[in-house]
């Protein structure tokens, strides 16, 4: 690991101050940043521990039924807490399936916003990785990519976006609020993460110096509540990534869907919203021929881009199956096992 200057700033105005020089980043709970040092894949000259700034680590529950979330809130904080699980159960379920209890007990919400692919040639620094460095080439084009993207990637990039928190956070509307050095400014969560096309280096909006310092999830989003679940599929059942994940959220008004909300992981470079699945969805009975026909949008244009033609179909079986388990209705427990398929028998009282 190579020599770097390690600053704790007082202030919100002071952290961005810092880590505005060449070279900076900002440093919360490091269960990704760090690993990526040891591994020099990134070196940055200057560290800005941000883990003791006032006033970024509360859950704020609005009256309206909105929820807005400190960036230092840590992953097991929000999961656990009552009022955010009611109202959000599918982002719950998502955080719970995420790494293991440890690593949730010390990443925050910020840093899952901005976690780094987990592609092998990306970790690889003998391996040619565009993202890592510019210019270089992709060694996955060519290389082991059965669980790469085969939605929005270029012959830049076909890395995945590894997050599960994202996920239903995207289907239910979520905004991000950065700080930076002209002030605070709102993001939709769908306009935040970026697509590789020919910068896959780029990976968020965020300007040098800017920070995550809170996610908003809109009062509509806790109209979903009573159908809302979070579905991943992983080569393992504990402590995976997703190979294809869904987040499905219906509203029912007369046994139809007034409102659907569709989001896929494991995908692409950044979380995939199925709007065009959403749409269709309206009006419909909650039936398993409606439920397919909307996996089969939410899958257009899906492409594979190497030896992982199998992600397509085995998406819209996620999709249509998460459906229908929304559907259903939200359990009053959360799985054993929490968004696995295999997992039908409830767990702890984490719902109600």
């Amino acid at each position: 690991m190579n020599r770097f200057e390690f600053l704790r700033p007082a202030t919100l105005p002071e952290a961005v101050n810092m880590a505005s020089a060449p070279g900076a980043a900002f440093h919360a709970g490091g269960t990704n940043l760090l690993d990526l040092m040891k591994g020099g894949i990134m070196r940055p000259d200057r560290l800005v521990d941000v883990s003791r700034l006032p006033g970024l680590d509360g859950i704020e529950h609005a009256a309206d039924g909105g929820v807005r979330i400190g960036a230092l809130v840590r992953n097991a904080e929000l999961a656990h807490d009552a009022g955010f699980a009611a109202r959000f159960p599918a982002v719950a379920e998502a955080l719970l399936s995420g790494a293991s209890a440890q690593l949730r007990n010390a990443a925050t919400v910020g840093g899952n916003l901005l976690q780094r692919t987990r592609c092998g040639y990306f970790y690889d620094t003998a391996s040619a990785c565009n993202k890592r460095q510019p210019g270089a080439g992709c060694d996955a084009r060519g290389g082991e990519n059965r669980l790469h993207a085969i939605l929005g990637w270029s012959e830049h990039c076909i890395a995945t976006h590894p997050s599960d928190f994202c996920v239903p956070l995207l289907a239910l509307g979520a905004v991000v609020e950065i700080e930076g050095q002209h002030g605070r400014r709102e993001v939709p969560l769908a306009g935040f993460h970026l697509l590789p096309g020919e910068t896959p280096e780029r990976e968020t909006v965020l300007a040098p110096g800017e920070l995550v310092v809170a996610v908003r999830l809109p009062a509509e989003a806790a109209r979903f509540a009573a159908h809302s679940r979070y579905l991943k599929l992983r080569e393992r059942t504990s402590y995976a990534f997703a190979v294809v994940s869904a987040a499905a959220a219906l509203r029912l008004e007369g046994g139809r869907i007034a409102e659907a909300r569709i989001a896929l992981g494991g995908v692409a470079l950044k979380p995939w919203r199925a709007e065009a699945a959403e749409a269709a969805l309206a009006g419909q009975a909650p039936e398993p021929a409606a439920f397919a026909r909307a996996a089969e949008l939410a899958l257009q244009g899906a492409a594979p881009s190497g030896d992982n033609g199998f992600k397509i179909g085995l998406a819209r079986r996620i999709v249509a199956r998460a459906l229908a388990l929304a559907a259903a209705g939200t359990p009053d427990r959360v799985p054993a096992l929490p968004a696995s398929p295999f997992a039908p028998v409830p767990g702890g009282p984490i719902h109600v």
